[in-house]
């Protein structure tokens, strides 16, 4: 069917939908958009007031709803905070594995790929926004919510380790790294990652894109004088599963 052929279709549909269908869309939409202004209106809010400090007139005032409105999606402030981590974990996870999906597959400039690396999973999924947000209420938040929290660093933080871990794995077969202990390169890549960004982390700053490729940088050649390959040996690229099984 080509495209004009589908327009004119479309067309014809819209034409005949009743006033009542085109209204129900209508709403529908509406209430999807004033339900994520709520949702963003209420994040900023609880990270900068807490769960405690936060009201939900603050809220409204601040999505430009009314109270009552607030009221209507979700019933109290408490059922209100939970939703909002929700969608916060919920989108830290997704850009998590998108950042995991570009990790280096070949051993070829392998500092600079695993560095480049370094320099996204710090960008967009520690310094950036929901980062923040997501440490904050975990220092602030977590004894209260600790069901909540712990769900996070399963599906999130947990996760990552585990990932990392495999595609160490693949580039040590390959030839590139020497690791015994998949899980634990997995840890120390990640902790090397943020030794020189904590302070800044801890304070709430944002580090410049010249200080996250020096971390990153100073993480992957320090991680590398502990699992690269001697150079003697890469001329061959032995492959890690050879030389056990042989």
């Amino acid at each position: 069917m080509s495209k004009t052929s589908r327009r004119l279709i479309f067309a014809l549909m819209k034409d005949r939908m009743t006033p009542a269908a085109r209204m129900t869309g209508h709403t529908q939409r509406g209430q999807c958009a004033k339900r994520m202004s709520i949702l963003d209106s209420a994040a900023d809010v609880f990270c900068r007031q807490g769960f405690a400090g936060a009201s939900i007139d603050e809220i409204a005032a601040v999505a430009c709803v009314s109270r009552q409105t607030i009221y209507n999606h979700y019933r109290e402030k408490e059922t209100l905070f939970v939703a909002v981590v929700e969608d916060v974990m919920n989108r830290a996870n997704a850009m998590l594995f998108s950042v995991l999906s570009t990790f280096p597959e070949r051993a070829d400039d392998l500092e600079d790929e695993l560095t480049a690396f370094a320099v996204r999973l710090n960008k967009n999924c520690i310094c950036n926004h929901d980062g923040k947000f997501l440490r904050k209420l975990v220092q602030t938040e977590g004894e209260r919510y600790p069901h909540l929290f712990e769900s996070w660093r399963q599906q999130g933080p947990g996760k990552l380790i585990t990932a990392l871990s495999a595609l160490f794995a693949r580039l040590a077969h390959k030839g590139a790294l020497v690791i015994d202990d998949f899980d634990v390169a997995a840890r120390q890549f990640v902790a090397l990652g943020n030794a020189d960004l904590q302070m800044m982390i801890l304070l709430g700053a944002t580090p410049t894109d010249e200080e996250l490729e020096k971390a990153a940088r100073n993480a992957v050649r320090t991680f590398l004088k502990a699992y690269g390959r001697p150079e003697a040996e890469q001329a061959g690229h032995p492959s890690q599963l050879a030389a056990i099984s042989g």
